[in-house]
């Protein structure tokens, strides 16, 4: 009797196309091959068939990393993506900031009083108080 073994995670499952690859893997080995093959061909006249061999190697290896690494399920292009992003695109230290709706509340207010200066052709906003001023006054006259 035969057992097949059956994944209990079936998103991790992936459809295969031809050669019991996947079409992300099939493009990627084509693409290499398509780079690597005519390389080989164009440099085994000049330089010999072992270096044009070693060329068509090393130009092929990225093709072949992108086609089959993968790590927590994201392909290699996400986790480069990633890495540039964290050690390039983003800031080192991120401060923390918080978001006080009372310094909210007063920029707005400042913002209002600029506005009514400006429209107004004020110095003051007409919500200052100016008694404080006149009751002194009034005092020095009693006293």
């Amino acid at each position: 009797m035969a057992y097949v073994n059956v994944p209990k995670d079936l998103t991790k499952v992936k459809t295969k196309v031809l050669f019991n690859l996947t079409k992300r893997q099939l493009i990627c080995f084509g693409g290499g091959a398509l780079i690597g093959v005519p390389l080989f061909f164009l440099l085994k006249g000049s330089i010999g068939t072992s270096p044009a061999a070693m060329v068509m190697m090393v130009v092929m290896i990225p093709a072949m990393l992108f086609a089959m690494y993968e790590k927590n399920g994201q392909p290699l292009e996400v986790v480069i993506r990633n890495i540039y992003r964290v050690c390039f695109q983003r800031p080192k230290q991120r401060p923390y900031k918080t978001n006080n709706f009372y310094a909210v509340l007063e920029r707005q207010n400042q913002l209002d009083r600029e506005v009514y200066r400006i429209v107004h052709n004020k110095e003051t906003d007409p919500r200052r108080k100016k008694a404080g001023r006149s009751r002194y006054r009034k005092r020095e006259q009693d006293g």
